[in-house]
């Protein structure tokens, strides 16, 4: 399960970008209870967003020409310089190059060969998020891409991360947890062949999904709604993992919401 102590190769920081950054500020808030806190004048809108104080995931501007609005989830790194050669070395792109966020840590963006974007974090004063899996905090990280088995190959090179896979009606699903640590204990997240499970035909584009934890799918459901979001898979419950919901946001970043069963 995904924690704070951020092991190398684990989800240690998420944020969006948007073309309305006090619009998002709105809907995430009305929809998670979150409160946004500016990082300050010299951040170029920047900030971040809070329960009880700490941080939970962040939002900026879009700054790339032609970017759409979308979660992008960052994965902690021990070196982001040898990260982006082992990036370049297994077919994918460096977006943005290594730079240094004002002494708070490193941070690269990266495409892999399939086409979903990620990012890395390479921490300085800033480890990573200050709470997750908590309630209204990310949970679980999902992949989807055309082939799996590439993919795992892939991020294998660059983090070293291990997988399980387990069969599921139409489908495999490869469980992923960091290079060390107990396998269960350090899950974090999870491979999918495009369009199938969770998402269904939202999921044809290569991406990288988070999933936030809610007490109750249905009434954040409702809440994605009623401020103008879509729901892009109504909830469902999955066995042995708990009850999910696919959505976007008014601008159209993807995200899911899961209540985990107590299997996971």
């Amino acid at each position: 399960m995904l924690g704070t102590d951020f092991r190398t190769g684990s989800p240690n920081w998420i944020d969006l970008g948007s073309p309305d950054t006090d619009a998002a500020a709105a809907f995430y808030g009305a929809v998670f209870g979150w409160n946004f806190v500016s990082a300050g004048p010299e951040a170029g809108g920047y900030g971040f967003w809070q329960v009880g104080g700490k941080t939970v995931a962040a939002l900026g501007p879009l700054t790339e020409e032609g970017a759409t609005s979308a979660w992008m989830v960052h994965f902690k790194s021990a070196d982001v310089q040898a990260t982006a050669e082992a990036v370049r070395a297994g077919g994918g792109q460096v977006r943005m190059e290594p730079m240094d966020v004002m002494g708070e840590g490193w941070l690269a963006q990266f495409t892999d060969p399939q086409g979903a974007e990620f990012a890395t974090w390479q921490p300085g004063k800033t480890g990573g998020l200050g709470l997750v899996s908590a309630e209204n905090t990310l949970l679980w990280v999902e992949l989807h891409v055309p082939d799996p088995v590439a993919a795992v190959a892939f991020y294998y090179r660059v983090f070293g991360w291990r997988h399980e896979e387990m069969e599921a009606p139409g489908m495999t699903y490869r469980v992923l947890s960091t290079a060390d640590g107990d396998k269960k204990e350090t899950s974090f997240g999870g491979i999918a062949e495009q369009g199938e499970g969770a998402g269904g035909g939202s999921a044809m584009v290569p991406r990288w999904v988070p999933y936030f934890h809610v007490a109750d799918v249905d009434a954040t459901v409702s809440k994605v709604e009623g401020n103008g979001g879509a729901v892009m898979m109504p909830a469902a419950d999955v066995p042995d993992v708990g009850r999910i919901a696919w959505a976007s946001d008014p601008a159209g970043a993807v995200f899911a919401l899961l209540k985990p069963s107590a299997q996971m």
